[in-house]
This record gives structure tokens, C-alpha cells and sequence, in this order.
């Protein structure tokens, strides 16, 4: 079955991750058309705006688009063209699968967790204004509806994947009306699943039962601003951002795979970075298309690349380009 896939290369090495990982992608077999646009600062010079119309309208008629890293100003600038997306394409659920890749070293093994984060409102709605000078208020948005509708998705995620827990993760001790709602949400949810296990942790006090004993979760659910956080301290649990994929998706079947590390700016064109984050998320597109094949030949070939060792880029403790891990990937497919 042909795919046409929107592509978004990204910032710093994000275009040099985004071309390895096509390539492999391509040597499956896989036959797809890719779209290419920019986005972000390099759109804003050219478009006028860090999202261009295009680019959405390419993403809602491909319903799969497949985005490097992109960067975004700090205390300054454009808002952040991921949460952009995100609202845009009303993408409300983020998938971040974690777990331990073959020969990558990580303080932890036997790691094999999935968070999902609630991605459209929270803090993350960017409301704030200044109240007086040197008083700024930021609002907290949490409803019933998106409360209830990530829910069900982590449920539903348990139930086809044959997971056994799901962990909601809040403040609601302190925030009683907003956290508060939002784990109201959760246990209401739990009773239409009652095969799942359904457990509450206070956001604090799971961060430190990750980084004690991280086997205890399985699927952690969390409102934006929280899922955030911990799902990048649970890439940590495994080697970091450059092992770990992610997936936004919406309820009209829409899904945009992005890599969740920086533009890395201080190695961008020196063909060092690595693409496994990318390749990772590729994997996940690969089966959300229902090409479930290809990306299990993509995974057997990762890890043949990883446990043999001798091609593996600067971050993984080899001396390899990108091109030269990416093409090791591609001879193992076979």
C-alpha cells in the first residue's frame, strides 16, 4: 500500500537524523512519498510564520507526518512550534514508549515503561499575562473533557497492549480542584477497565520511585506539564533523549512522530549525530500504518547494529558518522 508521509526535517541536526532515518526507512521497501516543509525559525524567514498553512494542510490530508528536531527561543521569541502543532491538530495524546536498547549503557535495566501525556492544555495553554510589573500569572487549565479523553487512551493502550497497571500521576494534595479533577477523571475511567490495574502516585514522591525502583510502572498517565518532565526523566532511566521515540496523536487518526531531543547545534553538519530517536519514532509511524513488518525488520536490525558495537556514533561510545550507522542499519535489514 503507497504512503505519502509529511516530512519536517527540523533545526541543527535534525535534517542530518531525518535523511538516515528515510533512508532506512526506504530500504524496507516502503512505498511512500515524502512532503517535505520547514517549520519554526527557518519557516518564519521565509513564510512568515513558524507554521505555515501548508504544512498543516499536508499534515491533516497525509494524517501522518514524521518531524525532526525543531528549536524553540528560551524566555523570548516564537512560542514553541511543538505545542503549536499540537493544538492545531488537536493531537492530545503523547505516546513515549521507554525501555532498554541492547549495549546501551543506562543505570538501569530491565526498564519497560510507556508514558502518556495529556498534550493540549495544563500550563502548556500559554496563558499568562503580567498582573502588575514583576508579577506574571500563568493559568492552569484542566477539563473534564481532555481529562477524560487521555484516560480512556491510556486504558485502551493497556488493554491492546496486554499492559497490567495504569499509574495517574498528580498534585491533587495541593491542587485539589484541577489536579484534583483530572485524577477524578482517571478513577472513573479505571471502573470501564477493570482488567487494568489502576494505581495514584503524587507526581514528587513518583519521581523518586522511578529513580529507585523504576519496574514498579507500567503505564503512567499525566496531565501536560508533569508528562513533560517525567518523560524525560524516564529517557534518562534509559540512556537519554537519543534512545527514546514519541508519538502525538488525535482522534481524526492523525499521527505526527517526532524526535524528542534538541537541535544539538554544536555538532549540526558534522555527521556525528545519532538517529536512533528519530529511527525509533519511525518505528512507530511504521505501525500506526499498519506496516508492522517493516518496522519489526527495522528493530531486529537496530539491535543487531547496537549488540555488535563496531558501528556506533560518539553518544553510543563508537567513532561512526551518521551515514556510516544509518548504512550499517540498512545492510542488516537484509
Amino acid at each position: 500500500m503507497p504512503h505519502t508521509i509529511t516530512l519536517i526535517p527540523g533545526d541543527g541536526i535534525g535534517p542530518e537524523v531525518t535523511r538516515a532515518v528515510v533512508h532506512i526507512v526506504e530500504a524496507t521497501g516502503l512505498d511512500v512519498r515524502w512532503e517535505g516543509f520547514t517549520a519554526g525559525a527557518s519557516a518564519l524567514e521565509t513564510h512568515g510564520t513558524t507554521l505555515p498553512g501548508d504544512l498543516l494542510e499536508s499534515i491533516q490530508r497525509n494524517k501522518v507526518a514524521l518531524k525532526g528536531p525543531i528549536a524553540t527561543p528560551i524566555g523570548e521569541g516564537f512560542t514553541s512550534v511543538n505545542v503549536g502543532l499540537r493544538k492545531a491538530l488537536d493531537l492530545y495524546a503523547n505516546l513515549r514508549p521507554v525501555w532498554n536498547l541492547p549495549s546501551v549503557p543506562s543505570r538501569f535495566t530491565g526498564v519497560d515503561l510507556v508514558i502518556v501525556r495529556e498534550n493540549t492544555e495544563d500550563l502548556y495553554a500559554g496563558l499568562e499575562h503580567v498582573v502588575v510589573p514583576g508579577v506574571v500569572e500563568s493559568l492552569k487549565i484542566i477539563t473534564e473533557a481532555a481529562s477524560t479523553r487521555i484516560a480512556r487512551f491510556a486504558f485502551e493502550y493497556a488493554r491492546r497492549h496486554g499492559r497490567k497497571q495504569v499509574t495517574a500521576i498528580h498534585k491533587a494534595n495541593i491542587m485539589k480542584l484541577s489536579d484534583g479533577l483530572f485524577i477524578d477523571c482517571a478513577r472513573r475511567m479505571s471502573k470501564q477497565y477493570t482488567e487494568v490495574q489502576y494505581d495514584e502516585r503524587i507526581v514528587d514522591a513518583a519521581c523518586m520511585h522511578l529513580v529507585m525502583r523504576p519496574e514498579q510502572f507500567d503505564v503512567m498517565l499525566l496531565p501536560n506539564l508533569y508528562g513533560d518532565i517525567v518523560s524525560d526523566l524516564c529517557a534518562g532511566l534509559v540512556g537519554g533523549l537519543g534512545v527514546v521515540p514519541a508519538a502525538n496523536l488525535g482522534e481524526r487518526g492523525v499521527g505526527v512522530f517526532e524526535a524528542v531531543h534538541g537541535t544539538a547545534p554544536d555538532i549540526a553538519g558534522r555527521d556525528r549525530a545519532n538517529p536512533t530517536a528519530l529511527l525509533l519514532s519511525a518505528v512507530l509511524m511504521l505501525r500506526h500504518l499498519r506496516e508492522d513488518d517493516r518496522a519489526d525488520r527495522i528493530m531486529r536490525a537496530l539491535t543487531f547494529v547496537l549488540q555488535q558495537g563496531q558501528t556506533l556514533t560518539p553518544d553510543l561510545g563508537g567513532k561512526a558518522s551518521t551515514t556510516a550507522f544509518s548504512q550499517a542499519i540498512v545492510e542488516a535489514l537484509g
